[in-house]
């Protein structure tokens, strides 16, 4: 039974957790057809940038050298950029539905005639929505989120235990009579014999 509620626990903590920004992407929810900026850095010198979408990067949104630069004929109308590859402000406008999902900022760099590819800073999971707030979730509160989600977890885990611990307490412990035992008198036959031989 407990082991159960222990399953359960975890299954609920985990789902309620929160993407750190140890990966390198932030969560941004935001209404229909408001605009979001994208601000892909990186540390080293890059000579390629890509905005590719997806969980697998599959769909290239944008693409910028030094001398080019590439809009998906989705987004010709609505995207534009800033800056110069490895730090570029990419500006997303009009956003629909079809617009949730993971964007990655992907730089590439030629080295010894071979292509080096590496996820920069900046990166989005963009979720957009019809209506409601719109928060733009930081690394501050998503590291609150985290904490207040691992302190509700042990909370439950805590209450838990001690009911369990207290319900194993009532099974074991024996009931104790409250009634008082009377003494009988008590025939017998060594008693009668004293009697007897007194006389």
């Amino acid at each position: 039974m407990s082991v159960v509620w222990l399953q359960l626990i975890t299954l609920l903590c985990l789902s309620f957790g929160a993407p750190s920004r140890a990966d390198g992407y932030e969560v941004i929810r935001i209404k229909v057809g408001k605009q979001v900026t994208i601000q892909c850095k990186s540390a080293s010198n890059q000579e390629m940038l890509y905005l590719k979408r997806g969980l697998n990067e599959e769909e290239d949104i944008f693409y910028l050298t030094d001398l080019k630069s590439t809009i998906n004929q989705k987004f010709t109308d609505r995207l534009q950029f800033h800056g110069q590859v490895p730090n570029v402000h990419i500006l997303l406008k009009n956003l629909t539905l079809d617009d949730t999902g993971p964007y990655w900022c992907v730089y590439k760099m030629s080295s010894n005639y071979k292509l080096k590819t590496s996820r920069g800073n900046g990166s989005v999971l963009l979720v957009v929505t019809e209506s409601g707030p719109a928060p733009v979730c930081t690394g501050q509160s998503q590291g609150d989120l985290v904490l207040v989600s691992v302190v509700i977890c042990a909370a439950v885990l805590i209450v838990v235990l001690t009911v369990f611990l207290i319900w194993i307490i009532i099974k074991t412990k024996p009931l104790r009579s409250t009634v008082k035992k009377r003494q009988v008198p008590v025939n017998d036959v060594y008693e009668d014999m004293r009697g007897t031989i007194r006389r």
